[in-house]
């Protein structure tokens, strides 16, 4: 139990380890991401009790709606929602980068519990394919929704709404896009690989695009202090 244990909470510490360290100004309360990471933890239960009722009243009957409505809104939705009520307005959320790191935080917390709960259920050899693609693409998933959100809490009230509608949709679009793949296409690797080196550009494009706004925001604010 030990291995699988570590086995299934190594890959998510470390992609959020990843996330957390590429903060280049003011770092967060290490207290407030657990907490987040927590959060995302404790909705899997949730999740996978909705996910079942589903299935069980013959709501889900498709591919598709298993992708995009059981996986992909589900999973999403209760991510977005549990950092629009703990983390949103928050006052260590106080950079576009910020989003990024909580983001992670989130979708790992749950992405650790589900593939804990996989490996006891189908062995520890599974490990390292779950790190790559189920954990890795939840990561990035958070991270996408993370920085549309640092777009949308230092934006105008015209533009607001505008993020936050992407923050929930586009993670949605992306995780159905996933799970689709592995439910419909016989030979899933060959479009998987290519999906998520796309998903990895992705993310690793936003990460980049949030530093440029945080710096661009410490900059704004220094060149007040010195007028």
């Amino acid at each position: 139990m030990l291995v699988i244990l570590s086995a299934g909470i190594a890959p998510g510490l470390a992609l959020l380890s990843y996330f957390y360290l590429r903060d280049q100004y003011d770092a967060e309360p290490i207290t407030l991401v657990f907490k987040t990471f927590m959060f995302g933890a404790l909705i899997t239960f949730p999740i996978m009790f909705l996910q079942y009722v589903l299935e069980v009243e013959g709501i889900i009957d498709s591919n598709w709606s298993t992708a995009f409505i059981s996986s992909g809104f589900l999973e999403e939705f209760f991510k977005w929602f549990i950092l629009m009520f703990a983390i949103f307005q928050h006052v260590d959320f106080n950079e576009p980068y910020d989003g990024i790191v909580y983001g992670a935080s989130v979708s790992l917390g749950f992405a650790t519990v589900e593939n804990i709960l996989y490996l006891i259920a189908n062995g520890v050899e599974h490990a390292f394919g779950r790190a790559v693609l189920p954990v890795s693409s939840h990561a990035l998933f958070g991270v996408i929704m993370g920085y549309y959100l640092g777009k949308a809490k230092f934006s105008s009230q015209e533009e607001r709404h505008k993020w936050l509608f992407l923050a929930i949709s586009v993670p949605i679009l992306l995780h159905g896009t996933y799970n689709y793949i592995f439910l419909s296409e016989k030979n899933w690797v060959y479009y998987m690989v290519p999906f998520m080196f796309f998903l990895w550009w992705l993310g690793l494009k936003k990460v980049k695009s949030a530093h440029q706004l945080t710096e661009k925001k410490y900059k704004r604010e220094l060149k007040k202090e010195v007028i």
